[in-house]
């Protein structure tokens, strides 16, 4: 399991979900821990691509793949473990989401990454009260084959951990 310490993050306890990490910064140390553990023959953190800079680039066997991440951290039904994604309006978001539904288009494998940030929450649905523009642009890219992935992780007090991946694709 891919852990980050205290000094890498900031949790706050909440009623029902405990510990919540809010350091906005881990869901990518996090996500760069955990493709750096798999088979991939190139992982680059910042990869520039169209009008866009993506939190990762990775390559394997000639494949190329991009991977943007979101930090979830407000639960929205926690008997049905889902969370919302954004807590506030993002237009970088919905740029980036039509641009990994581009690169799609053009042979890319391209990954839309929540890491909820909060125990208890398996699933992240787009938040179409508080930026409706995003949830479209989600389910865009989605049609245009970018896959949908939710990193379920364990938080405590002091770290940390990815627990395991839901995709939907």
């Amino acid at each position: 399991m891919l852990r980050i310490p205290a000094a890498c993050g900031i949790s706050v306890y909440k009623e029902g979900l405990e510990w919540v990490n809010i350091d906005s910064l881990v869901p990518n140390k996090l996500m760069k821990q955990y493709l750096m553990s798999l088979d991939y023959d190139v992982v680059k953190p910042e990869y520039t691509f169209g009008d866009s800079r993506f939190d990762f680039y990775m390559e394997r066997q000639g494949e190329k793949y991009l991977t943007e991440v979101k930090g979830c951290t407000l639960a929205a039904d926690l008997e049905r473990g889902t969370g919302l994604f954004p807590d506030a309006p993002t237009e970088r978001g919905v740029k980036h989401l039509d641009e990994l539904a581009a690169a799609a288009k053009k042979g890319y494998h391209c990954q839309a990454a929540f890491v909820i940030q909060m125990n208890g929450i398996h699933t992240v649905l787009p938040n179409d009260d508080t930026h409706p523009e995003f949830g479209q642009a989600l389910r865009r890219a989605a049609a245009a084959g970018v896959q949908v992935a939710f990193y379920e992780c364990h938080v405590e007090a002091d770290s940390i951990i990815i627990t395991g991946v839901n995709d939907k694709q």
